[in-house]
């Protein structure tokens, strides 16, 4: 995937695009994409049909695969030596951690121990973990930032059981090759995988799952002469279930497979640290309330609060409070709009719009950056 990227810099492709050229399933080249995104080493862009490009480090990725055939790395030994260590060890990931994509993680509290280290300890105890919560609270991150040795497979409703232990892919030279799945390549090489928005995956592909997580530690890969694969020392299952998302069923079958099941919310202690903006953190504790009362549905998390941060620095406030009005589910808007009058003490913001067309004089000073002191920018920012 980051070879046909780079090999291709100028051109942005479609899952669609991507699949045609390399052989594979949709579903394959679609978990591939958005971990070369989600890592930083290909660009994502456009909605409802998403698109990739290369950037500065893609051509760096392609030498490296990131799911690989069994038997390319070899079983993670570190989980092995850990088995025997005393629970009551001194917590060792206090700090900031620097995820593979480069972000930093801040670890948060959990059974007393920072989660990144709780979530260790689980692993060795070999005790599945499901965290649940709204989009953008942090789930992946933390998973990350745990797991440095981390598969990922991004679930949907269109993941098949070939995406997760392996299909035939037409090779270079003609014929047909069996590709090894994300889920193999977890279980030979002792690996921890995420099945992230596993309740979106239909109970009948999570099956194959199953086997791999019980006492057997072993799948039989049908498709390929019935090959039996079984899981080395390491080899360890997390997922990740967003309640409320359209589509997201929590089956018995999935949450009896999850010993532990943390819920996730928004630190919001930590975006106050991050330096956003205390108006708006209390505006999402304020409707973050209201979800739990049942009020309303949405409340910004903490994937939003950074992006406001963000919108802020280059637009401004104004179009920075606009934007998270309108990225409010309909049906909660208006809710969203009065906290944002009554707390940030700003009235009549609409979602963020378009105005009128603009003369070539005023476009000018529309390039201006914010705080220039273009009086026709000030005046369009009051």
């Amino acid at each position: 995937m980051a070879r046909l990227l780079a090999d291709r810099p100028a051109d942005s492709l479609t899952i669609g695009d991507m699949a045609r050229q390399l052989g594979h399933s949709h579903g394959a080249v679609r978990n591939a994409a958005l971990t070369l995104a989600r890592r930083g080493e290909a660009d994502q862009h456009g909605t409802g049909q998403p698109q990739f490009r290369a950037n500065q480090k893609t051509a760096a990725a392609a030498q490296a695969a990131v799911i690989s055939p069994p038997g390319t790395h070899a079983p993670r030994q570190a989980a092995t030596a850990r088995i025997s260590a005393p629970a009551a060890r001194t917590p060792q990931q206090g700090g900031p951690i620097r995820r593979a994509g480069g972000q930093l993680y801040h670890p948060r509290e959990l059974a007393d121990l920072p989660d990144v280290e709780a979530l260790n300890r689980l692993r060795d105890a070999d005790v599945p973990v499901l965290l649940y919560g709204p989009p953008g609270t942090g789930k992946t991150s933390l998973v990350e930032a745990a797991f440095p040795d981390l598969v990922t497979v991004a679930g949907d409703g269109d993941t098949t059981v070939g995406d997760l232990i392996g299909e035939y892919t037409q090779a270079d030279g003609g014929g047909y090759v069996f590709q090894y799945g994300p889920l193999v390549a977890a279980m030979t090489e002792g690996r921890a995988l995420l099945i992230d928005d596993a309740t979106l995956i239909s109970p009948k592909v999570l099956a194959a799952l199953y086997p791999a997580m019980d006492g057997r530690r072993q799948i039989q890969v049908k498709a390929h002469k019935g090959e039996t694969i079984k899981a080395e020392p390491g080899f360890y299952v997390v997922a990740g279930h967003n309640p409320g998302v359209h589509g997201a069923v929590l089956t018995e079958a999935l949450a009896s497979r999850f010993s532990v099941q943390i819920q996730v919310g928004t630190d919001y202690d930590l975006a106050l640290a991050l330096k956003i903006d205390a108006r708006v953190v209390r505006i999402a504790r304020h409707l973050a309330r209201q979800v739990e009362l049942g009020e309303m549905g949405w409340a910004p998390q903490l994937r939003e609060l950074l992006s406001y941060q963000k919108t802020e620095a280059v637009l401004g406030t104004k179009a920075a409070l606009a934007n998270l009005i309108g990225i409010a589910p309909l049906e909660d808007r208006d809710a969203v709009a009065d906290a944002v009058g009554k707390i940030a003490g700003v009235k009549q913001v609409a979602p963020l719009t378009l105005g009128r067309q603009l003369s070539a004089g005023s476009a000018s000073v529309a390039r201006q950056p914010p705080g220039s002191t273009g009086s026709a920018y000030r005046g369009r920012s009051r």
